[in-house]
């Protein structure tokens, strides 16, 4: 079975894991601000409780997005920097369908609307159905919480995500809201499960064409960035 080495940071929730067969090993930390400092020690950790080392890995996973900027820019550089290193490819995983396998673990569901939150007053969500495998229903988008609308089901539709949690005015009174999980987060669990499924399928890309998926316009600059842009108004 290929060993799998997955890093999620898109959240408050940094995290990695290392998936071999039906052994799932997994680190996290809380903290946004520490997700580019946490991430290596607990590769590290997870490679010597498994016995091996990076380069025995048949791929590195990472939660591509939709999330944090600067979260899942930090998860892709990583994984970049780690799959060159080694040799391997890279497998990008979106982050909303992690959280959607992460439902289906706890209740059993089929039918899953993953709802995360996007800050500025919006959130992240889809919707998916699982036969023998995912299958989108409602592909990611960006929205308020209010414009949320998922397709009917006609089994029940499970959902999750701290966007609920974090918009609860805008979720009252809708039916699929009212048992939401709201502590399903992504993780680097289930971006690994999805990867295995990815990698069998053949669906890599290498460590240069490895990107992030951003549902909004960047909002966030480098230092390098800002010295160029004030460089630009001073020259203006």
């Amino acid at each position: 079975m290929p060993k799998i080495l997955a890093i999620e940071t898109s959240s408050e929730l940094a995290s990695c894991a290392l998936l071999s067969g039906d052994t799932l090993l997994a680190r996290s930390s809380s903290g946004v601000r520490t997700h580019s400092q946490s991430i290596l020690p607990m590769v590290q950790e997870l490679l010597a409780e498994a016995g091996i080392a990076l380069r025995d890995c048949d791929a590195i996973a990472f939660g591509s997005g939709p999330g944090s900027f600067t979260g899942v820019r930090t998860a892709c550089g990583i994984a970049q920097g780690l799959a060159y290193g080694a040799g391997l490819p890279v497998v990008p995983i979106v982050t909303l369908p992690a959280m959607a396998q992460a439902c289906r673990e706890q209740t059993g569901a089929n039918e899953v609307l993953a709802v995360l939150d996007a800050r500025m007053g919006e959130v992240y969500w889809a919707q998916y159905r699982y036969a023998d495998g995912w299958h989108t229903v409602s592909e990611p988008a960006l929205c308020a919480p209010g414009d949320v609308a998922p397709v009917a089901t006609a089994a029940p539709l499970a959902a999750c995500g701290n966007g609920f949690s974090a918009y609860p005015e805008a979720f009252a009174g809708r039916d699929f809201a009212a048992a939401a999980l709201t502590d399903v987060m992504p993780h680097a669990s289930q971006v690994a499960q999805l990867a295995r499924v990815e990698l069998a399928a053949g669906r890599t890309v290498s460590p240069a064409e490895a990107q992030p998926l951003y549902l909004r316009n960047k909002i966030a600059f480098t230092s390098a960035e800002r010295v160029v842009i004030n460089a630009a108004k001073a020259a203006a």
